[in-house]
């Protein structure tokens, strides 16, 4: 059985690969996220409440899902 994290992160790499798709086939472009914005959002979204600058109320598996492409692949 699956926890809610391995869920989450699989919800969020399907949206970003559905939303990827959609946008090259639509309108020819590619979704890129730059390394230090990825990196910022998975450290906002791992911050406890009460210690967060700005409220990011995405869970953090979420967050993982849809830039973990971005960290893993470097685009040229």
């Amino acid at each position: 059985m699956f926890t809610t994290f391995p869920l989450l992160v699989a919800v969020g790499v399907g949206s970003r690969l559905a939303l990827s798709l959609a946008l090259r086939r639509r309108y020819g472009l590619s979704l890129e996220v730059p390394q230090v914005l990825a990196v910022g959002l998975i450290v906002l979204a791992a911050l406890p409440a009460w210690l967060t600058p700005v409220s990011l109320p995405v869970p953090l598996g979420l967050v993982l899902g849809a830039v973990l492409p971005d960290l893993l692949l470097r685009r040229a």
